[in-house]
């Protein structure tokens, strides 16, 4: 189950890269754009703002996340041009071709995401632009011990079948596989160094994202004992300094134009 009010506990860093990647989609005047995984909504509605012309769509497959995404003021109203439904992002595909196809942070979740993203390719209306986000930081120390405690003697039992998220590709895998597709791509890395406030701000951190199937696989106080033990390995691994907590997060950027 996704929690929306942790997930916006970082807000401000979790909106930089999809920042970021917008600004290098010139799409000027497009009919529909659909935001695969859009999440609580707040990062779609600015998609609205951005293009008022537009059909825009968001979809998730968190009940919850288009229940806090329906209830954005941006979102009421008949005949809004903004609206949210619940869908797979891996199953989904629209019903005419898009003008722009936004995926931020979802990909990573995804089996087989290298092949939907060629099919999302596929889906864009001529000159229409694809621009997607993952988190490519599966090598740091926040998921290394993630998936030793999930692998260890105490827990391997009961997470044995737990999914954790998959890793991305390298910006050129994701260029070779669009520009294959009849794209002109852009494809870029990043890593941001976050600055966290709190006692325990990179474990509140991935409470929102990466904890999430861990936690969903075990009862409330496996749950804390699970918490407790791999929230103080993060403490040994992401010292706290006198301003916070840095973090240091890498992620991928492809923004494919169809020719």
């Amino acid at each position: 189950m996704w929690d929306p009010g942790q997930y916006r506990r970082f807000a401000d860093e979790r909106s930089r890269p999809f920042a970021d990647l917008l600004s290098r989609v010139k799409a000027e005047d497009p009919a529909l754009v659909a935001d695969i995984g859009c999440g609580p909504g707040e990062l779609t509605a600015s998609l609205s703002q951005r293009w008022p012309g537009a059909q825009v769509l968001g979809l998730d497959s968190s009940p919850e996340m288009i229940a806090a995404a329906q209830a954005l003021p941006a979102a009421a109203g008949t005949g809004s041009r903004l609206s949210f439904t619940l869908a797979d992002a891996g199953d989904w595909q629209p019903d005419r071709p898009a003008d722009v196809i936004v995926s931020n942070a979802v990909l990573q979740w995804i089996p087989g995401h290298l092949e939907v993203l060629a099919r999302w390719a596929g889906f864009l209306a001529p000159g229409g632009t694809l621009a997607i986000q993952v988190p490519a930081n599966y090598d740091q120390p926040s998921h290394a011990i993630l998936r030793e405690l999930a692998g260890s003697p105490a827990w391997r039992p009961l997470l044995a079948r737990v999914q954790l998220n998959r890793q991305a590709a390298d910006p050129a895998e994701y260029l070779d596989l669009l520009a294959r597709a009849g794209c002109a791509v852009d494809a870029w890395e990043t890593t941001y160094l976050h600055v966290l406030p709190g006692a325990d701000p990179v474990l509140d951190w991935y409470r929102g994202t990466g904890l999430r199937p861990v936690l969903a696989a075990l009862a409330a106080r496996q749950a804390a004992d699970f918490t407790a033990a791999y929230g103080a390995r993060l403490r040994e691994a992401y010292p706290a300094a006198p301003y916070g907590t840095v973090l240091p997060f890498r992620r991928v950027f492809a923004v494919a134009v169809r020719s």
